[in-house]
């Protein structure tokens, strides 16, 4: 209500003139939708209930200036104008500018600073796994695939013993005979593993099988956890010469779960950093009415992963 009383309207339709054509008979107020947008969205509103509160609420009416006897409109036309928002390239990142242009104009928002929390976002819920267990379930999960995309290429290679190695999950628990135990079924597994590989590498090998994402994780995998002595026998690595962690798999599926692009380890807490009031932080751009006291505004958040110290954030391209 506060921003009705200071700006009157919030977004004018003139900021909207690239999402509409030019011709056709007069639509909605875009303006009025965008408002309608943020509303909704502050409230948890879906979108039939957005629309009776537009025709029902009096706060509604006031802040979207609308008659008392307005009767509103249908709820399809919010996901049309979003659909319209998102076609555009930028179209809601200028929108949001365009609102806290407004805002600090009418003085109710003020250049804010910056903030670090280390609140942390799960990406994937990945069961943890041991290295040996890693090896074996990575081991498993490039079978499966290579079962779907050349079961006649896999065949020959299957030994006798693989289906009760790998013919279900791999659960380890304490082998009895300890550390040479361990290693012992570490190695088993990588003769396993590399005889896929070096198959797969072959000059007669299809191509398309190096492409298959299990198998590269499989190549990655065994590069991290496994080594070649100087008579040529391929050995499990000990604990303190491995990769870094951040570069480590925690699970055969952890670029499954990092989603298109990875960079970020399922599993591991990523830190959100740049954001707002309470709980968070703020971008260098992010806008805070403390004076008077309003609550802070998010602008942006940027996530790192656990692993990785304190860096400096690219900034947001919203925030110049």
């Amino acid at each position: 209500m506060l921003i009705r009383d200071r700006l009157d309207v919030l977004f004018a339709d003139d900021a909207f003139v690239g999402l509409y054509p030019c011709d056709g008979r007069p639509g909605l107020s875009p303006g009025q939708l965008a408002l309608v947008s943020v509303l909704q969205f502050a409230e948890n509103l879906s979108d039939r209930a957005a629309a009776d509160a537009v025709r029902t609420r009096i706060d509604w009416k006031y802040a979207l200036g609308l008659e008392l006897e307005d009767p509103g409109f249908d709820h399809s036309v919010l996901c049309e104008f979003r659909a319209r928002l998102a076609e555009q390239d930028g179209a809601a990142d200028r929108l949001l500018q365009v609102m806290l242009d407004r805002l600090v104009e009418a003085g109710l928002l003020k250049a804010g600073g910056r903030q670090r929390t280390d609140a942390t976002h799960v990406l994937a819920a990945v069961r943890t796994l041991s290295r040996l267990e890693l090896v074996g379930e990575t081991l498993r999960a490039a079978l499966e695939e290579l079962t779907e995309a050349a079961p006649a290429w896999l065949t020959p290679l299957i030994e006798p013993e693989w289906a009760k190695r790998y013919g279900r999950r791999v659960e380890i628990g304490k082998l009895p005979g300890g550390k040479a135990a361990v290693t012992a079924r570490a190695e088993e597994f990588g003769r396993d593993g590399q005889k896929i590989l070096t198959t797969a590498w072959a000059s007669n090998a299809p191509p398309h099988l190096r492409l298959l994402p299990q198998v590269e994780i499989l190549r990655q995998v065994w590069v991290h956890h496994y080594y070649w002595d100087m008579d040529g026998a391929l050995r499990w690595r000990d604990g303190h010469a491995l990769p870094p962690a951040s570069l480590r798999f925690d699970s055969p599926m952890t670029p499954v779960a990092a989603g298109p692009g990875g960079g970020l380890r399922a599993g591991a807490a990523a830190f959100a950093a740049d954001a707002r009031d309470l709980t968070g932080v703020r971008e260098e751009q992010a806008l805070d009415g403390g004076d008077l006291g309003l609550a802070h505004l998010l602008t942006s958040v940027t996530a790192i992963v656990g692993a990785v110290l304190d860096v400096p954030l690219r900034r947001h391209p919203r925030a110049g």
